[in-house]
């Protein structure tokens, strides 16, 4: 069988990059050809387009241009340099470093050359993700057609932007559906398609994120499927809408309307306090500071990413996604084996950080770990082997009277390991190392540390003790995880590491939903 994809795409998005790489992991031996629509616009085209956009939307277009030009101008590139990281794999530079696909970037995806490369191609099917709209000349080229990636609910909800109607509509969920491009908008045969739930306090961003990683599946699926023969087609029922791009002032309307269910905030005045407060000592760290103060390491800890809840041990899907862009554009990031390994920390002009988590919980998996890829952030993830792939549950949780959270199972760590990120040990059953005797102890270290061998293979093994606060750990107890063979222990009773790194008492800050983006850089820095 003719195994050459053809992918039809204005935008090399992280989602569309990655979307690639894992079909490209699931099926040997395909060809690829992604076309890549980048059309050049006149002065007088761009005139026009800010004079159609500012009469659409009012005045709110002038504030959003600015901020769109600070951001282009001012914002830091989040990376400097090459990334060998979690992630790297997705990166622009790797996708197109791979020996079986090429990048065609075309001036107009419609022009008969670009057609004409399209046809010697030859390929057996097309993939149109983040695609402008395309004519039968090029979408009709594949043998057995182009399947298109929406993320929406057909026929009810077709056209864009993803998630953004149906939050407006007050749906209680969210599509995502793979259909077979035909002459119209988001009407032909549906290949596959699922939902993604609306939880308590969903945000519009923080669904597109949930779509984007049910697209990639999605779409990986159907390909494999038509790699086995199949052609998956269900006709589209009668009626439906198309949905057109909204408003800045729709936008406006229903972000206040989201805001409205999210918990309440701290007060304006100690918002703006913790505001002035961070800005400054970026800006005085920038300035110089860090060659004054004691050099230190920031270690975050995290426990779930989820937007079921907003708790002292949660932080939402969107709120994540931020500051995971502001790791990577203000500070940098190391692996907790980098700070293990720096037993006199070195002066940097850039806060140091490293991110980690505790317990287990399945969110880790499905919300943050495509953040952290997305951004090339490492990450230590310490597991209770007790609890991951079971169905017991964390005291903690028992006594919150929380619902069953679903934890991560061994398969989920295998593909975190595999893909670079650290796993380590949080006892079996998340026990109180203080308070249990010696040989309850001993037990949960060595069997932890087996599990942990036995399923991932890991050698070197760091442990953090559950609850991390002082009063957790001992002297004695410590010593007994040495002596078991661990590399590291890890805290959690705030305050960053200076001067040097205690491998045997590394401080954490946790790290919440109450957290702005403000308050969550001024933790970064340090200082405070």
């Amino acid at each position: 069988m003719n195994r050459r994809i053809v992918v039809f795409t204005g935008n090399l998005a992280f989602s569309v990059r990655k979307g690639i790489v894992e079909i490209d992991r699931s099926i040997p031996g395909l060809s690829w050809l992604v076309v890549l629509h980048s059309p050049r616009k006149t002065p007088a085209q761009l005139l026009r387009n800010q004079w159609r956009n500012l009469r659409r939307n009012g005045w709110r277009w002038i504030p959003y241009q600015l901020a769109d030009l600070w951001q282009r101008v001012f914002t830091p590139s989040g990376h400097s340099g090459e990334s060998c990281g979690p992630g790297a794999e997705f990166s622009m530079a790797a996708l197109a470093a791979r020996p079986n696909l090429r990048v065609l970037k075309v001036v107009d995806i419609h022009a008969s050359e670009t057609i004409d490369d399209v046809r010697a191609f030859q390929p057996h099917v097309g993939l149109s993700l983040a695609a402008p709209i395309l004519r039968r000349e090029l979408f009709g080229i594949p043998t057995v057609g182009t399947v298109n990636l929406h993320k929406g609910k057909v026929p009810d909800y077709r056209g864009m932007p993803p998630a953004f109607w149906e939050l407006w509509n007050g749906e209680e969920s969210v599509g995502c559906t793979v259909h077979w491009v035909d002459d119209r908008l988001d009407t032909g045969e549906v290949a596959a398609e699922t939902v993604v739930e609306r939880e308590k306090y969903s945000t519009f961003r923080g669904l597109q994120l949930r779509l984007d990683e049910i697209g990639v599946e999605l779409m990986r699926h159907v390909i494999g499927e038509i790699f086995k023969g199949m052609r998956p087609a269900t006709p589209q029922r009668p009626g439906g809408r198309t949905y057109r791009k909204p408003t800045l002032a729709q936008m406006a309307v229903l972000n206040d309307k989201l805001l409205a269910l999210q918990p309440e905030r701290a007060a304006l005045s100690r918002r703006v306090a913790k505001s002035v407060l961070s800005i400054a000592a970026r800006l005085i760290w920038g300035a110089g500071v860090h060659a004054l103060v004691a050099p230190r390491i920031t270690v975050l800890l995290y426990h779930r990413v989820s937007d079921a809840v907003r708790d002292n041990l949660t932080v939402g899907i969107e709120q994540f996604e931020r500051q995971m862009a502001l790791l990577r554009r203000h500070c940098r990031v190391l692996s907790i084996e980098e700070v293990l390994a720096s037993p006199t920390i070195q002066r940097s002009s850039r806060p140091l950080v490293c991110v980690t988590f505790d317990d287990g919980y399945l969110d880790n998996y499905v919300n943050a770990v495509p953040s952290l890829l997305r951004h090339e952030i490492p990450a230590a993830f310490f597991v209770s082997t007790g609890i991951v792939n079971s169905n017991n549950r964390f005291p903690h949780d028992i006594r919150r009277g929380n619902p069953v959270i679903p934890m991560m199972q061994w398969e989920h760590l295998r593909k975190m390991h595999s893909a670079g990120f650290t796993i380590g040990s949080h006892t079996v059953n998340h026990i109180d190392c203080a308070l249990e005797p010696a040989a309850v102890v001993s037990d949960e270290l060595g069997r932890s540390l087996a599990d942990l061998r036995r399923e991932l293979g890991v050698e070197e093994c760091i442990f953090a003790y559950p609850y991390g606060g002082k009063q957790h750990m001992t002297p004695d107890r410590l010593e007994m995880v040495k002596r078991a063979g661990y590399s590291g222990c890890l805290a959690a009773y705030g305050g960053s590491n200076l001067r040097r790194v205690d491998r045997f008492n590394v401080l954490r800050r946790g790290i919440d939903s109450a957290f702005s983006d403000q308050a969550f850089l001024l933790e970064c820095v340090g200082l405070a």
